[in-house]
């Protein structure tokens, strides 16, 4: 019997750059509760560590995540792993990494994959890439950011055309929306993300840093409500017959059936 390797988060210095690979290939990268907490504390060994000055977040294999593996975080045998309170969260939701964060992107970018990305700060796509915010398809809602983080780069409109009907998009179509700032060749995106986090780390880093958290501090009020907003999200869904409707079905592998309840 052949058995599937576990998913797991690793990461290499690049001088003053921390490069943090997302490792789940056999699974599209979808990720477990260990992969996010092991990507909690390489974010946190970027935030804490004055030698380094900027980050890359990025994925092996032809997909960045195809999401999350849902059976265990939603499912009747769910374990899910809560982020530690002194560490940097990969949501963006609790404390955030101080240092620049620059994502590559490839493949598919489904659900909590674009909520990563958006919590970081630029985003490298190949061409390959597939985007798609997938929740209300599965009986729940965007739990990550994705919900008040798409109106900010995006606008109401076009925010609300891709949380609303749950589609998939491309890369072309993120550049134009915001979510996206450089579209290149499928294979180029890890080597182009590295190449814009070193010329980010050639700049005086408190300089940086301190104009990261000037943007922050601007968005800070309304992110800070959407933010307290979440659990009664979690609410309305989490319990609901849909989200078990929503997790069968993806386990079933057969299109769910919602009643609204």
């Amino acid at each position: 019997m052949t058995t599937v390797p576990e998913g797991h988060v690793r990461s290499e210095r690049h001088g003053r750059v921390l490069k943090i690979t997302i490792d789940n290939v056999a699974k599209r990268n979808a990720f477990s509760p260990e992969m996010m907490l092991q990507l909690s504390a390489a974010l946190t060994e970027l935030d804490e560590d004055d030698a380094l000055w900027a980050g890359v977040v990025c994925a092996a294999g032809d997909h960045f995540t195809a999401g999350l593996d849902m059976p265990k975080f939603f499912g009747p045998g769910a374990s899910p792993k809560p982020i530690p309170d002194d560490a940097v969260d990969p949501l963006g939701l609790k404390k955030r990494c101080r240092k620049p964060i620059v994502t590559a992107v490839q493949g598919l970018v489904y659900t909590v994959g674009v909520e990563l990305m958006l919590a970081g700060d630029i985003v490298v796509a190949a061409d390959t890439s597939r985007f798609a915010q997938l929740e209300a398809k599965r009986g729940i809602a965007p739990l990550g950011g994705a919900h008040f983080r798409y109106l900010t780069r995006a606008g109401w409109g076009d925010a609300m055309y891709h949380l609303l009907l749950c589609d998939e998009f491309d890369a072309e179509r993120a550049f134009k929306i915001g979510l996206v700032q450089e579209v290149v060749p499928a294979g180029q995106q890890v080597d182009r993300a590295l190449a814009l986090a070193q010329r980010i780390a050639e700049n005086a880093p408190l300089g940086i840093q301190v104009t990261k958290q000037a943007a922050l501090t601007f968005l800070g009020g309304g992110e800070a409500a959407a933010i307290a907003y979440t659990p009664k999200i979690r609410e309305r869904v989490l319990a609901s017959a849909d989200a078990m409707e929503g997790v069968m079905s993806f386990i079933e592998r057969r299109p769910a059936v919602f009643t609204g309840r």
